[in-house]
């Protein structure tokens, strides 16, 4: 089963599981997902947006020019309890626990993302055959640590699963999915400056601890 299609249903649970969710998501379809609903509308809102404010939701779902959701915008799910600082952007993010439940459901165990709470994706503490059952896949990409390139592609899957697209497109609505990638390793990577490459190698210490 590719990770696409394993992740639909998983994010559906973990949604359901966490708080009351109406109405209910439906793990074998996607109608009714992305913005058409409230739980993952919220969770796919750009940070710059207001998910609560019934205008923004409104401008957003009607695709208004002036609140277009597109890659270059982070989603909330990528922050650490959905949390954003417009005064610290950078605080909390990609430590959303959705990002890490998916990158276990992917690279780990199905097991691990369930038991999982905010701890990151350590392999330190991790039984034997959690990691053994689905270590194919990081051997595929050559994956010793947690790494931009993964967490990028997590965050793509996961932002897909969240989406009420049924079919994979590069593209859907504004919203490039290969931007959003680039984007993503582009933050860990294009440092520019001594405090962004300390935010950094504590963010990826945080991911591999």
């Amino acid at each position: 089963m590719d990770d696409a299609a394993s992740l639909k249903p998983a994010v559906v649970h973990w949604l359901m599981s966490a708080e009351s969710v109406e109405p209910a998501l439906k793990p074998e379809e996607k109608d009714g997902h992305g913005f058409d609903h409230e739980s993952t509308g919220y969770l796919l809102c750009p940070v710059d947006y207001d998910w609560y404010d019934a205008g923004h939701r409104a401008a957003i779902h009607d695709c208004h020019p002036e609140f277009l959701v597109t890659a270059y915008s982070w989603p909330t799910f990528l922050y650490q309890n959905g949390e954003f600082d417009p005064d610290n952007p950078t605080d909390g993010l990609f430590k959303g626990k959705l990002l890490v439940k998916a990158f276990k459901q992917i690279f780990t165990s199905p097991t691990s993302a369930l038991k999982m709470d905010d701890k990151p994706p350590s392999r330190k503490h991790q039984r034997r055959d959690e990691w053994s059952t689905r270590t194919h896949v990081a051997s595929l990409i050559g994956m010793k640590s947690v790494c931009p390139c993964a967490i990028a592609y997590v965050a793509v899957q996961l932002r897909f699963a969240l989406s009420s697209c049924g079919a994979w497109r590069i593209v859907d609505g504004e919203f490039s999915y290969e931007d959003f990638y680039n984007n993503i390793v582009d933050f860990f990577e294009d440092t520019e400056t001594p405090d962004d490459r300390d935010f950094i190698r504590e963010l990826l210490l945080w991911w591999n601890r």
